[in-house]
């Protein structure tokens, strides 16, 4: 459209010249910028802008344009672009760039643009009047000189001007640059400047056009660069790599950059220095250095902020993404800082904030790079005085715990239970590094003993998996006193249960080799009489017993009675073990055992005790009752986070399923112990019971190639030590013996063997290895006549039905010898075995382990066999199982009071209490029945013989004689006589030449 040109006046020694604008209709001499240069990335439309201008400013029309932006979004790239595209269109171009070190220069980007105009002329431009400060100076061009150079500069051709960063121009040459956009009307002259956001701008510094001019004389726009879209960001990337780039990290890049194009030229020069390709394989490359560009740009832009907003900025990278107004306020007061809405909109053009609701930097880099040159002391009380507005303020516990982590200790219970608080909620989601960490700055506090000892549990909780070394170095340290303490003494009942439950996790992770000594510290420490004290003493002995050299001493003596009192349940629990482990008596085991898993004694007995009396019923063939104990002890694990109770628990429970014949189950109790704790995370002197179970549960399942694969795995030192290694060797002769080598299977064997019995292990129903050892041998061979004779009697000793079918059946997965099967086929079957099926017969029932079952698989391994006789009267049908006994009570008569209660009258005995499976009086053997009339049976059938009766009949009847039999089974040849006069009034006969044919047995068998 026809511009008119209006007069205007002249400034002070200028002249006024007719402005070459195009006449109407007239074509243009030069045609505007239409193509050619490529606009930069992602700057599309700001480009069609210049383009545009420029055009109009060759047809006499004049802009002011100001390009605004944050650090490192590409200002300075559109206006050398700008420059470029006016130079091509053969309009002049004169160019200035200012900088914070020059800002104090009088006239420096006046000077810088007359020397565009000028090239080799003075700085001052031909033939304008010189000005000097003093005498000496340099000469400077006079500030109302200035604007008439530009104005006179632009009448002869169009002019454009490029001012970068002009919030650093000095104050004369802004003032003449405020002075000629005021003068732009009618004047082929375009003025394109920048101004970085990052730096407050005073509204006195502000380039505008004059508000009298029409508004259409002077084209005005303000250009806000905004970041680069995703798709420039991917165009960036394929003109960096020949190979195009992943969309997943395109769209990382796009993410994690902000759409920086400085950040982005960082990025990309760092992989190509190390090589790296932009696909998903290095992703974590890609976030490392975004952060590391971030950090310098923070790190550049710092420089730039005035002390308000820096305290400002500060106290946003303290706050983190839990900041609000109220916290800025509290922690950036001071009389010049601006209020909290104002301040946020003045940093909101430095680039360092993020999007969002809330105020934040970009990153965790960029915090730590605003903190940085405060000293420590400094950063500790700005943390601190955070944390303690945000606990007055009721923020949750992640913002209190995250600001206490970079305060010093500010001495105030509400930082301890905060910092614990949040510290399970990482627990419990998985985040262990972080809980650690959280634990570790609240025992910086000045704690009591108590919660230092539990702040060190449940940091070694914490840590345990992923560094089990220091777990077991954090529960020393809660169990050895204080540094201040001045000797031994009593501590008090709140850090004596503390310190339980830190015994507890180092005994059930099976580290023995060195707390010995300090749970002994802990035993003195506790009061006598006391559920802690108990339970102390129980742990204590366990791990004594577990060390892989025994300390002489170490176990306690076996008690005469059950506890009298719940919190005595623990030591019943340890003795029970120790009971069953030996193979002394199956009843009192029992016994102890229950009273340890008693409800009433639950809350008095440590999970990890509690799972050893779990398996010695496990040992003792109640391997339902086991379970059912093992179920609550995983619950209470879990409420506690106690991995390695856990494990254990998870271990005899696989244990308790095996011996019950359910594959299934123990392998899946296997994996799921596997899960809770892996190998890594077991001490080295329990490392190898995992191995050795699920080496077990291969060989089971007929695949001895797994089990081979599985005990070739590499141990950690020290495993060879401990319990777990004896099982480990066990499970490797097993392995062995199914490949056929028998020699080293041997080997294997008769090693564990002797490992068990070093440590008093003596019951087959933990390990048969003996009957394992006896089949890598030749039947006729004295060895394994010895072994297998000795394991038979001690499985009849202890009674476990278990125990009697392996001493008695081929193991899974054993071989048989050469000719074992011809040589045994047809052989009338001996006494001994013929005991221990009436034994296992008139056993409680156990599962899959029946009469029937063993004989098939004896038909299985020798062929076929003599037909059963006709079972003992008495001893045909076990009938199911009843109530187990009550083992809680001393079997002595009641008298008065309870009696009275119990419905019977002084001086008679509780049937519940006291009988077979309790245990007779003095003077008789554990699971015999006191002399005495029989009880009358039912219906007038004949009563049943006990379990003892039916053994002592059995080795009459095959013609042994009383104190043969005496010695066999190791009791008296009194109780010999009594309990054949009992078998013999229950089977209706008069002596021993009546016996064999009452018991259904012929007396021409053989004896072995």
């Amino acid at each position: 459209m026809p511009r008119t040109v209006q007069p205007r006046t002249a400034l002070p020694g200028t002249a006024l010249s007719p402005t070459r604008a195009a006449p109407p209709g007239a074509p243009d001499p030069h045609p505007g910028p239409a193509g050619g240069r490529a606009a930069p990335v992602g700057r599309d439309a700001e480009d069609r802008l210049l383009r545009g201008l420029l055009a109009d400013l060759r047809r006499g029309r004049p802009a002011l344009v100001e390009v605004s932006g944050p650090p490192g979004i590409g200002r300075s790239t559109l206006l050398d672009h700008a420059a470029a595209l006016a130079a091509e269109a053969g309009i002049r171009v004169a160019a200035a760039a200012a900088s914070p070190e020059e800002t104090c220069l009088p006239h420096g980007i006046a000077a810088q643009l007359l020397g565009g105009l000028h090239p080799g002329t003075a700085p001052a431009g031909p033939g304008l009047p010189q000005d000097r400060a003093h005498p000496g100076a340099a000469a400077t061009p006079r500030p109302d000189r200035l604007c008439a150079a530009f104005l006179t500069a632009a009448r002869s051709r169009p002019l454009l001007l490029v001012v970068d960063d002009a919030q650093w121009a000095d104050t004369p040459s802004l003032r003449g640059l405020q002075a000629l956009a005021r003068r732009l009307a009618g004047l082929p002259l375009m003025l394109l400047t920048s101004r970085n956001t990052a730096v407050p701008q005073d509204p006195y510094d502000r380039i505008e056009p004059c508000p009298l001019a029409e508004g259409r004389s002077v084209a005005r726009h303000l250009l806000e660069l905004p970041p680069l879209p995703a798709e420039a960001v991917g165009r960036v990337l394929a003109d960096t790599w020949p190979e195009s780039a992943d969309a997943a990290f395109r769209q990382e890049a796009a993410r994690c950059l902000d759409g920086n194009p400085a950040l982005l030229r960082s990025v990309t020069a760092r992989f190509l220095r190390h090589g790296w390709t932009p696909d998903t394989g290095h992703l974590a490359h890609l976030a490392e250095s975004a952060a590391e560009a971030v950090r310098e740009r923070t790190v550049r832009t710092l420089p730039l902020l005035p002390p308000e907003l820096l305290g400002v900025l500060r106290a946003i990278a303290v706050a983190g993404p839990d900041c609000t107004p109220g916290l800025i306020e509290a922690l950036a007061a001071g009389p010049r800082t601006p209020g909290s809405a104002r301040a946020l909109t003045l940093l909101s053009g430095t680039g360092l904030l993020a999007d969002g609701p809330r105020p934040a930097l970009r990153g965790e880099a960029a915090a730590r790079a605003v903190l940085a040159d405060l000293g420590t002391g400094r950063r500790e009380e700005l943390h601190a005085r955070a944390a303690a507005w945000a606990h007055r303020a009721a923020l949750p516990d992640r913002a209190v715990a995250r600001m206490l982590l970079g305060a010093g200790p500010v001495g105030a219970p509400w930082a301890v239970a905060a910092l614990r608080r949040r510290a399970a909620e990482e627990r419990a989601a998985g985040h262990h590094r972080r809980a650690a960490r959280l634990l570790e700055r609240a025992l910086r506090e000045p704690v009591p003993e108590a919660l230092r000892v539990r702040l060190l549990t449940e940091l070694a909780t914490a840590v345990l998996p992923t560094a089990p070394e220091a777990a077991s170095r954090h529960l020393y340290r809660a169990l050895d006193p204080p540094a201040d303490a001045a000797g031994p003494a009593a501590a008090d009942p709140g850090t004596v249960r503390a310190r339980l439950l830190a015994t507890e996790l180092l005994v059930a992770r099976g580290d023995f080799l060195t707390p010995a000594a300090r749970i002994a510290r802990a035993v003195t420490e506790a009061e006598p009489g006391t559920a802690e004290h108990s339970a102390l003493r129980a742990l204590h002995w366990m791990a004594a017993h577990g060390r892989p050299d025994p300390e002489e001493g170490c176990e306690p003596p076996l008690p005469d009675a059950w506890p009298a009192r719940p919190e005595q349940a623990a030591e019943a629990a340890v003795a029970a073990w120790r009971t069953a482990r030996r193979g002394l008596d199956i009843t009192r085991a029992r016994g102890l055992a229950r009273a340890a898993l008693a409800p009433e004694a639950r809350a008095h007995v440590p999970p990890a005790v509690r799972t050893a009396a779990a398996y010695a019923l496990v040992l003792c063939g109640d391997t339902e009752e086991a379970r059912g104990a093992l179920d609550g002890i995983l619950v209470c694990a879990a409420r506690r986070d106690a991995r390695p109770v856990a494990g254990a628990a998870l271990l005899v429970t696989c244990l308790a399923e095996l011996w019950g014949g359910r594959d299934a189950a123990a392998s899946e109790a296997l994996d799921r112990c596997e899960e809770v704790m892996p190998a890594p995370l077991w001490h080295p002197l329990m490392a190898p019971g995992p191995l050795a179970l699920r080496a077990l549960l291969d060989l089971r399942r007929g695949d001895a190639d797994a089990a081979a694969r599985i005990l070739d795995t590499r141990l950690p030192p020290a495993a060879e030590g401990g319990l777990a290694w004896a099982h480990l060797l066990y499970a490797r002769g097993r392995v062995r013996l199914a490949a056929g080598e028998r020699d080293t299977a041997l080997a294997d064997l008769l090693e564990c063997g002797r490992r068990l019995l070093a440590r008093r292990a003596a019951n087959p129903a933990l390990l048969p290895w003996r009957s394992a050892a006896a089949r890598t041998l030749d039947p006729e061979d004295p060895l394994a006549v010895r072994l297998l004779a000795e394991e038979r009697r001690r499985a009849l000793l202890w009674g476990a039905p278990h125990a009697l079918a392996t001493a008695l059946a081929p193991l899974p997965g054993g071989a048989t010898p050469p000719g074992a099967a011809e040589r045994a086929r047809g052989r009338a079957t001996g006494w001994q075995y013929r005991q221990a099926l009436v034994a296992l017969g008139t056993a409680p029932f156990s599962g899959h382990l029946t009469v029937d079952s063993l004989l098939d698989d004896a038909r299985t391994a020798t062929g076929p066999v003599p037909d059963r006789p006709a079972p003992a009267r008495g001893a045909a049908d076990p009938g199911p199982p009843g109530p187990p006994p009550d083992p809680a009570a001393d079997p002595a008569p009641d008298t008065g009071r309870e009696a009275r209660r119990n419905g019977r009258s002084p001086g008679e005995r509780d049937p519940r209490r006291y009988g077979p499976a309790r245990g007779g009086p003095r003077g008789t053997r554990r699971g015999t029945e006191p002399a005495g009339p029989p009880a009358p049976a039912a219906d007038g059938a004949p009563a049943p013989l006990t379990d003892a009766e039916t053994r002592v009949a059995a080795l009459a009847a095959d013609g042994l004689p009383n104190r043969a039999i005496a010695r066999e089974l190791a009791v008296t040849p009194r109780t010999v006589e009594q309990h054949l006069t009992k078998a013999y009034r229950k089977l209706g006969i008069r002596g021993r030449p009546q016996l064999a044919a009452a018991l259904g047995r012929t007396a021409t068998e053989e004896t072995t």
